[in-house]
């Protein structure tokens, strides 16, 4: 369990350093997922050990929120400022994803020759 917490770890770190290293426009764990998956397609997966910690991580990832909803919670005067701007934002945005996630599903079942598209 340590190892595989430390090459989830790792990993976030590595996109962390390259983020800050690059200036680049995406979110260093974000990177560092990037980074896991391509060692994941080198390796042939992840091994029992480490897909055991991050279900454990993902059975408890409700307490993984805590500081996300406290940070919201002291941001209050913001989103209310921004009020508007959100309420309008987050369904077109939601709707949008969807769209794209949709369309992206067709092209991906054409280009495999699924079932019907």
């Amino acid at each position: 369990m340590i190892r595989a917490l430390a090459i989830l770890l790792l990993c976030q770190l590595a996109g962390t350093v390259l983020q800050q290293g690059f200036g680049l426009p995406m979110p260093g764990p974000v990177l560092g997922f990037v980074l896991l998956v391509v060692v994941f397609l080198y390796t042939g997966g992840p091994g029992p050990a480490l897909r055991d910690t991050a279900q454990g991580l993902l059975r408890h990832m409700g307490l993984l929120f805590v500081p996300a909803g406290a940070g919201v919670v002291g941001e209050l005067t913001v989103l209310k400022q921004n009020a508007v701007a959100l309420l309008i934002a987050i369904p077109v945005s939601t709707v949008l994803g969807l769209l794209v996630t949709g369309m992206l599903m067709q092209w991906f079942m054409r280009r495999e020759g699924g079932a019907d598209a």
